[in-house]
């Protein structure tokens, strides 16, 4: 199989990412299918020591800091995380890299007779299935395993970890999870497994407490960020932050000052959960965690598409904020980094999205709108998101795609203004893409577009 091969197999299971859920239960997410698969690959996923990340915003960053500060500490770590940015390569990386392209088609070659064997598996189950055994092939010392939907019946959920790490609860995918922060915590603490420590972010009480309950049941000790562990802004840039974090309950050696490259004040709550797990598994006797690791991985952590910033002067953001809450912390978040810019928002979603809870969000802080489409195909039409903001007091302009959106945008810029594009991952890739391809700015984009959505 070549590469391209490769992906039109995938694509060509049960692909949930591109086509609505109508339900999430065990009868269209089967444990046992994963688990059978696994068993059939020779178990490599209980060959190196894991960590287990769910939550509804935040889940991606935290990862991909606990990824760098063991790679900071010389640890030879794989790192799990969905969907992707520009290359369905990106969510299997050892090392920060993706998995080269001839590793992933020998591979998926290899499993396809035994993944027939086991009826309906989906493209997420396989390709979770392909990274367990390529950090196993390549004897990775830990890997980070990001959760892609849920928690409790994820295709991730086969390992026991060393640490569960649940970040922030918001409402999305309430038509699957439930439209309640009960029920949203519910599905995701079911990665919480007996005996094995949990770090949770600051959670509304309504969640906290099916949290706590779950925790108790199953006799995991609970760590509780904005409890047991604190943090202050100490200093911001468009290049990072300072932040102070602080262990009230008595003095740790990962207490202190730390130097953050990612920016946004909600990435200072990710680094504390980040750093919070890191020494439970310290505590754990993971010998390899020490506050060095920790700052040096906090430092150098690179997670694109998350309020990073493209272009300084004018200000060029992208970030993507999917559901209610991720787009007003996003809003409040350029009102303190960005105090005294006007933005034009490019704004894209996917169908199943609360598009009216977001733009009312966003729309406050917009001077000008620009609607379009990414090219995923859940992605919204342009012409219905500028009805929608009509319908809540603002115009819109129409952009037939996401490199037009681009160039429509910077011909609205006036001094002391912006742009932001968000609404969607896959919105912001186009737009990555697009800047790269037009922009003097060099973005450190490597070989990572390969191939588009369609």
């Amino acid at each position: 199989m070549k590469y391209h091969d490769v992906l039109r197999y995938l694509y060509g299971l049960v692909d949930y990412e591109k086509r609505r859920i109508e339900r999430y239960s065990p009868r269209e997410f089967k444990l046992e299918r994963v688990a059978t698969l696994l068993e059939r690959l020779g178990s490599p996923h209980q060959s190196y020591p894991t960590l287990h990340i769910a939550g509804t915003k935040g889940k991606g960053s935290v990862s991909a800091m606990l990824a760098n500060m063991a790679l900071a500490a010389g640890q030879r770590t794989g790192l799990y995380t969905s969907p992707h940015l520009h290359t369905y390569r990106e969510r299997i990386q050892i090392d920060r890299q993706p998995i080269p392209r001839a590793a992933m088609a020998e591979l998926v070659e290899e499993m396809q007779p035994i993944v027939e064997t086991v009826e309906g598996l989906t493209t997420f189950e396989v390709t979770t299935a392909l990274a367990f055994l390529w950090f196993a092939r390549q004897n990775v010392d830990l890997a980070v395993m990001e959760v892609g939907l849920g928690g409790r019946l994820d295709a991730t959920n086969v390992i026991t970890p060393e640490v569960s790490i649940i970040t922030s609860l918001s409402l999305d995918h309430t038509y699957l999870l439930g439209d309640t922060l009960a029920d949203i915590a519910y599905e995701k603490g079911g990665i919480i497994k007996p005996g094995v420590p949990l770090v949770t972010a600051p959670q509304k009480p309504e969640a906290m407490e099916v949290l706590e309950r779950i925790a108790n049941e199953r006799g995991a000790p609970l760590t509780v960020v904005g409890e047991d562990w604190i943090w202050e802004s100490a200093g911001r840039s468009y290049t990072g932050q300072q932040m102070v974090i602080r262990h009230p309950a008595g003095p740790s050696d990962y207490e202190g000052t730390y130097e953050l490259s990612l920016i946004g004040d909600f990435q200072l709550e990710n680094a504390t959960v980040a750093v919070a797990a890191a020494a439970v598994l310290a505590a754990r006797d993971h010998t390899w965690v020490s506050p060095a690791a920790l700052r040096a991985g906090l430092q150098t952590v690179v997670w694109p598409g998350r309020m990073e910033i493209l272009n300084q002067h004018p200000p060029v953001v992208v970030d993507c904020a999917h559901n209610l809450y991720s787009a007003q912390v996003l809003a409040n978040s350029l009102r303190i980094w960005f105090p005294d810019i006007s933005w034009v928002l490019i704004y894209g979603a996917s169908t199943d999205k609360d598009i009216a809870g977001m733009l009312n969000a966003l729309l406050p802080m917009s001077s000008h709108v620009i609607v379009t489409r990414s090219y995923h195909p859940r992605a919204a039409a342009p012409y219905e998101l500028a009805d929608l903001c009509a319908d809540l007091g603002h115009g819109a302009e129409i952009a037939i795609n996401p490199s037009r959106a681009l160039e429509q945008a910077s011909r609205r810029l006036e001094p002391g203004w912006g742009i932001i594009a968000t609404g969607s991952i896959f919105l912001v890739a186009d737009i990555r893409e697009a800047w790269a391809k037009h922009a003097d700015l060099d973005i450190p984009m490597g070989d990572w577009v390969d191939e588009p959505w369609d």
